[in-house]
C-alpha cells in the first residue's frame, strides 16, 4: 500500500511538472509573439492605415477591369437602357431612379470631347471621378442648366491649346469614370431617355477637329458576370492589394495632400511603383492591420449615428473627400461613385423611431408632414435593400417610390408610404414599398438637387415607425 501511494504521489508530482512547464512554456511564448508584434507594431498599424487609404483606388480599378464584361469598353459610352434587376450585382444599392451611362476612360489615350445637348426634358448629371473617387467635373443640370454644352477632358500632364468652343476638365489622374445619369419615369418614359441618351457623344478630340462622328460599336456584355468588385476585394489577399496599389499610384498619383501618408507607407516598403519585398511576419502583421480596419468598418456601420430612429446622412465632404481617407473608403465599400452633395445626396436607415431593426415581418409607415416633403430642386424617392445591399425581388418589380410617380397625398397635403411585405390593406397601394418577409432590409432615400435645408442639417427625414 505504501509503495503504491508512493507511486501515485511520484505520477502527480511529475504530472504537475510537466503542467508547470508547459505553462511557462506557454507564457514564454506569449511573451515572445506580444514582443515581435510591438517590435512590428507599425506594421499593423500602417497596415490598417494603407488598406483603408488604398481600398477606393484599387475598387475603382477592379471595377474599371470587370468593365470589359458589364460597362462596356473603355472610351466608349454604354447607354444602360433599363433599371437593374434585383439579379444586378455590379455595385451596391443601385438606384432606379435613373439610367446610366458610363464610360471608363484612359486620359493617356486622349484628349477627349464630351457632347452634352440640350436638354430641358429631365434632370442629368454627368459625373466625372478621378480613380480615387473624387468628382473632379459634374456637367448636368445644376451647372450648365437646359443649355448643354461641349467638354474637352484632358489628362493630368496635358499642355495643349482648348479650342475656343470647348469647356476645359482636367482629370488628375490616368483613369477617370464617367457616371451619367438622366431622370427615368419608370420603364414607360424609356423611349424619351434614351432619345435623351443618344445625343450624348465621346470622341478623341482628333476626331472631333475633323468633323467625324464614328458610330459606337455594337456591344455585347459577357455570358459570364464577373466577380462582384467587393467580394474580389474581400478575396484579394493582402500582399496582392499593396501590390497593385503600388502599381496603380504611378499612374494615378496621390495628391499633394496625401504626402505624409505616403512618406509613412514608405516605412512598411509600399511605394509608387515598387511593390513590398516583405518577410513573412511583415506579411502577418500588415494583414493583421487590414483586418482590424475591416473589423472597425463593420463595427462602426452597424451602429445607429445619431438620435433614434435617426436617417444617416452622409457627410459633406461626399465626392471630395480631402484626406479623410477612412469616410472615402466607406463610401467606396457601400456606395462606389458618390455624387457630390450638392448634386444628390442619399440619407439611409435601417432602424425604426424605436431604433429596432426594420425587417419585413413588420410594417412600417414613412409620413411626411404637408410642410416637410424633401426639399429638392429636381426629385426624390425611398429604394429599400435587403440586407445584402441589393435590390428585394418582389411580384410588383417595384422597388422604389418617387416624387415624380403617381402617389396618393392626404387631404392636409401630407404623404404616407407603406413599407412591407405584403400589400396594405385598406391603404392606397400606389403608396406601398415592398420588402421581403423573414428578412432584414434597409431604406435609402435620393435627394437631386437638394436645397439649402437638406444641405445644413435644417432639414431630415422622418423617423419610420412600426405600424404593427
Amino acid at each position: 500500500m505504501t509503495t503504491q501511494l508512493t507511486t501515485t504521489t511520484y505520477s502527480h508530482r511529475r504530472k504537475w511538472r510537466l503542467t508547470r512547464w508547459l505553462l511557462s512554456l506557454f507564457s514564454v511564448s506569449l511573451i515572445v509573439v506580444f514582443g515581435v508584434l510591438v517590435a512590428k507594431s507599425e506594421y499593423i498599424v500602417l497596415g490598417a492605415e494603407g488598406y483603408m487609404y488604398g481600398y477606393p483606388l484599387v475598387i475603382m480599378d477592379i471595377t474599371r477591369a470587370n468593365g470589359s464584361q458589364n460597362i462596356g469598353p473603355v472610351n466608349q459610352l454604354r447607354r444602360v437602357r433599363q433599371f437593374p434587376s434585383p439579379q444586378f450585382r455590379d455595385v451596391v444599392r443601385p438606384n432606379v431612379d435613373t439610367l446610366y451611362t458610363n464610360a471608363f476612360i484612359d486620359m493617356d489615350q486622349g484628349p477627349w470631347v464630351f457632347t452634352l445637348p440640350p436638354n430641358s426634358q429631365r434632370y442629368e448629371l454627368m459625373a466625372f471621378l478621378d480613380a480615387w473617387t473624387d468628382v473632379f467635373a459634374a456637367p448636368g443640370t445644376r451647372t450648365t442648366g437646359t443649355q448643354g454644352g461641349e467638354f474637352l477632358l484632358v489628362g493630368p500632364h496635358w499642355q495643349g491649346v482648348t479650342p475656343e468652343s470647348l469647356t476645359l476638365l482636367r482629370s488628375p489622374t490616368r483613369m477617370v469614370w464617367l457616371i451619367g445619369r438622366t431622370q427615368t419615369h419608370g420603364p414607360s418614359d424609356y423611349q424619351l431617355v434614351h432619345q435623351l441618351q443618344d445625343g450624348l457623344h465621346f470622341q478623341s478630340l482628333t476626331d472631333w477637329l475633323a468633323g467625324s462622328e464614328r458610330e459606337t460599336p455594337p456591344w455585347q456584355a459577357a455570358l459570364e458576370r464577373p466577380v462582384a468588385p467587393l467580394e474580389q476585394m474581400r478575396a484579394m489577399k493582402t500582399e496582392i492589394f499593396f501590390t497593385r496599389l503600388a502599381k496603380l499610384m504611378t499612374d494615378n498619383p496621390p495628391k499633394a495632400a496625401d504626402a505624409p501618408l505616403v512618406l509613412k507607407l514608405l516605412r512598411i516598403g509600399v511605394a509608387p511603383g515598387a511593390p513590398p519585398q516583405w518577410v513573412w511576419l511583415d506579411r502577418l502583421c500588415v494583414a493583421l492591420g487590414r483586418r482590424i480596419a475591416d473589423w472597425k468598418v463593420a463595427q462602426e456601420l452597424s451602429r445607429s449615428h445619431g438620435q433614434v430612429g435617426a436617417w444617416i446622412t452622409p457627410p459633406a465632404m461626399l465626392g471630395n473627400y480631402g484626406t479623410h481617407y477612412n469616410i472615402r473608403a466607406v463610401v467606396s465599400m457601400i456606395g462606389l461613385g458618390a455624387n457630390l452633395p450638392i448634386d444628390a445626396t442619399y440619407p439611409n436607415t435601417r432602424v425604426d423611431a424605436q431604433d429596432r431593426a426594420l425587417h419585413g415581418d413588420h410594417s412600417y409607415q414613412l409620413h411626411f408632414a404637408a410642410d416637410r416633403l424633401p426639399p429638392v430642386s429636381a426629385f426624390w424617392s425611398v429604394t429599400a435593400y435587403g440586407e445584402d445591399d441589393y435590390l428585394i425581388e418582389n411580384s410588383e418589380q417595384r422597388y422604389a417610390r418617387a416624387s415624380h410617380d403617381d402617389l396618393h397625398y392626404n387631404p392636409d397635403g401630407s404623404l404616407d408610404l407603406w413599407v412591407q411585405a405584403q400589400a396594405p390593406v385598406c391603404k392606397d397601394q400606389r403608396n406601398w414599398l415592398p420588402v421581403k418577409a423573414g428578412k432584414g432590409f434597409s431604406l435609402n432615400a435620393r435627394l437631386y438637387g437638394p436645397q439649402a435645408q437638406a444641405l445644413d442639417g435644417r432639414w431630415q427625414m422622418p423617423a419610420i415607425e412600426r405600424v404593427d
